[in-house]
Order: structure tokens, then C-alpha cells, then sequence
């Protein structure tokens, strides 16, 4: 797939910066690449009651979806720098929801440390209704 990974991630860490992770100290950033070649970015938003707190990509695939987006290539999520931040359970099924399991996602700290994987390689044999 032919796309500019190291200027996604880097829309990534620059959403990152936006994060609100009081509780956590845990700053994720994502930016999600339509088909269309439109970037779509989130940060985690965390809350006090715990179960509110949106995660990065979710928040980048929440505003997408909401603009009329449904077709995706790719999705880079940057946690700390030294560590290759994956996509939880929930986001997994969420991704899937809209995206095959050829979707590429690069999961990293900076645009020189990361890992590329695939949806289908995290989440494998998804679930569909």
C-alpha cells in the first residue's frame, strides 16, 4: 500500500499532544488515512468515571464517520516514545467495524520507532454482524 507513513505518524504525535490523560499519564495520538487521502486525527480524552474515556483512535474514527467517511487505508496510533502503542479490544472491534482486515496500522512511539501490523493480524477472525 503506497502512502507517506512517517508524515501519519507524525499527524499521530501532533494529535497526541492534545491528549487529556490525568489519570493515566498514558498520552495517545492517532490519525486515521481515508481512501481519499484525508487525515483524520484523535487524542485519548480520559474521565474521572473511567468508562467515558474515549480512546485515541476512536475519537479519530468518531470524527471521520461523522463527516461521511467510511472507506480507510490506514491508521497510525503513537503512545510513548519508546514503546509500540497498540490498539485495545475495543478500538480492534471498531476498526472493524469500518475497515477490512487489510488495514494497515503502525503502532510506534516516533515516526523512527515504530511496528507496521494489520487489522486482521490483531484481530482475527473479527466480529460481524
Amino acid at each position: 500500500m503506497d502512502f507517506e507513513r512517517k508524515s501519519l505518524i507524525r499527524a499521530a504525535m501532533e494529535a497526541r499532544t492534545f491528549s487529556y490523560a490525568p489519570f493515566s499519564n498514558f498520552y495517545v495520538g492517532a490519525a486515521l488515512l481515508t481512501k481519499n487521502g484525508e487525515v483524520y486525527t484523535g487524542c485519548n480524552i480520559e474521565n474521572s468515571a473511567y468508562s467515558p474515556t474515549l480512546c485515541a483512535e476512536r475519537c479519530a474514527i468518531a470524527k471521520a464517520v461523522s463527516e461521511g467517511k467510511r472507506e480507510f487505508l490506514a491508521i497510525a496510533v503513537v503512545g510513548p516514545e519508546d514503546g509500540h502503542t497498540t490498539p485495545c479490544g475495543v478500538c480492534r472491534q471498531v476498526l472493524y467495524e469500518f475497515c477490512d482486515e487489510s488495514l494497515v496500522i503502525l503502532c510506534g512511539g516516533t515516526e523512527e520507532n515504530y511496528m507496521e501490523t494489520t487489522l486482521g493480524e490483531l484481530l482475527p477472525k473479527g466480529f460481524r454482524l
